[in-house]
């Protein structure tokens, strides 16, 4: 072993003392009754999502049964006709299609599934009497009832169950008086020849004239002045849209 000397020494000793310190990273510190608290959060953990997931089995089981259940009694319902309930059910089935025809056609006599102008005043106690359900769409020459007009002339060929029709209400004074129209457009939803509610402007579709045809059938589906899955003429492919995004074929009756 050799043995520095007093010169050695000191640059040693000098090097050691400007060494850059450097802190070592430890793990923080965790008691025994830390630990097993923390085992015990995960166990209660695990347990509590293993009797969710038990719960949630058990739901699906009993909903999956309850519907094999009653396609079983279908079936067994089915099994246990013959020729005659057949046939009965056949009868039957054949007098409402018949029953329904002869609606759709008294309807298309009446001038349902076609939006219309009723050039008279008097000629609107006519239409509410025949008809169980009217929708009257009080106008003037603007923009906001000719985007009325469109969306309603949609609807007439959809829900032939109902007959649509229009009348200028600056022509109809007496009508609009009685029936206290102040805003047009304004739409009066008649049910057995009672005005039953109104649309007021575009307040309840949006505060726009950007609304769609579908968000104006909900509303008169909701007053029950058409049938929402109805019975309808023939469903229109351009059904949602807006009045906006309407081709030029679709002209209303006031253009």
């Amino acid at each position: 072993m050799c043995k520095l000397s007093s010169a050695q020494t000191d640059v040693v000793s000098h090097r050691l003392l400007h060494l850059p310190l450097t802190r070592i990273p430890c793990k923080p510190f965790q008691t025994r009754y830390e630990r097993r608290a923390t085992d015990v959060d995960l166990q209660l953990k695990k347990s509590t999502m293993e009797k969710v997931q038990e719960v949630i089995e058990k739901q699906v089981l009993t909903v999956a049964k309850a519907v094999e259940d009653k396609i079983d009694e279908e079936i067994a319902a089915l099994d246990r006709l013959d020729l005659d309930d057949i046939e009965a059910l056949r009868e039957r089935r054949l007098q409402q299609m018949k029953k329904m025809a002869e609606k759709r056609s008294r309807w298309i006599s009446l001038g349902h599934g076609e939006y219309t102008e009723i050039p008279i005043e008097k000629d609107f106690f006519a239409v509410v009497r025949a008809s169980d359900r009217v929708v009257c769409h009080f106008y003037r020459e603007n923009w906001p009832c000719k985007v009325m007009d469109k969306h309603l002339g949609i609807l007439a060929r959809q829900h032939i169950e109902t007959r649509f029709v229009k009348t200028n209400a600056e022509k109809s004074p007496f009508l609009a008086e009685k029936l206290k129209i102040v805003v047009l457009p304004t739409l009066a939803l008649i049910k057995n020849e009672k005005v039953d509610d109104y649309v007021v402007g575009f307040d309840e579709l949006g505060g726009t004239d950007d609304f769609t045809t579908d968000e104006l059938e909900e509303r008169l589906a909701k007053a029950q002045v058409i049938f929402h899955e109805g019975e309808s003429s023939k469903p229109i492919a351009t059904k949602k849209r807006s009045v906006r995004q309407s081709s030029a074929a679709d002209s209303s009756d006031s253009e």
